[in-house]
């Protein structure tokens, strides 16, 4: 079932592009079946919170040295560790992610040329790679590809499905929708950062296919 501008409008209205988003978002979710209201109002959800309402579309790692020694503690024990990659985004990208996600040593400039992009905040030379594969796009040679609609829609879209997304989000006798929509919540995340705010969009998302 396609959604319209109208409905995507009430779900994320700081959107700059609805038009533009609701049909690329058609597109991609018909080729990986989030067809029904349960699963495109748990897609649409995950992707409004990880997007900030799909105008975040590239992951700032432009941080104070305080701030670095809260997100990464072991990396950035004190302040003093934390200034030389403060506020420079090329090098702490670099440093964080290297070794990591299929990313080469900090010298490769991995970290930084595969930080996280796209809806979904796609991260790491491994991800970038495959996702691409899977929709037809070399993402590991064009990483920025992300940064469009389109593509950016599609990704999200692949990794949905291949995270088995579509089937937490069916409603089934004796399961409990609440307690799926956690278990996608640490797929995508990890953990369960921002899940208040996660459930604020589903409701949202759920009400706007309702018809409400």
């Amino acid at each position: 079932m396609p959604i319209t501008s109208e409905q995507l409008k009430k779900v994320v209205p700081k959107c700059r592009d609805v038009p533009g988003w609701t049909a690329a978002l058609n597109k991609a979710m018909d080729r990986f079946e989030i067809n029904s209201i349960q699963r495109i109002a748990a897609f649409l959800a995950q992707l409004a919170h990880e997007s900030g309402e799909f105008e975040r579309l590239r992951d700032s790692l432009n941080y104070s040295a305080e701030r670095l020694t809260k997100v990464w503690p072991n990396r950035f024990p004190t302040v003093a560790a934390a200034e030389p990659f403060a506020r420079n985004e090329q090098k702490l990208g670099n440093k964080v992610y290297a070794n990591r996600l299929g990313n080469g040593a900090e010298a490769s400039g991995d970290g930084f040329r595969y930080r996280g992009r796209g809806l979904i905040q796609l991260t790491g030379r491994a991800n970038y790679r495959d996702t691409g594969k899977a929709i037809g796009v070399d993402l590991e040679a064009k990483p920025d590809l992300l940064l469009e609609p389109e593509t950016s829609a599609l990704a999200a879209a692949q990794f949905w499905s291949s995270r088995g997304l579509n089937a937490l989000a069916d409603s089934n006798v004796g399961d409990d929708d609440d307690e799926d929509f956690v278990t996608s919540t640490k797929r995508i995340n990890g953990g369960t950062v921002g899940l208040a705010e996660r459930k604020k969009y589903w409701a949202s998302a759920r009400a706007a296919l309702n018809g409400a």
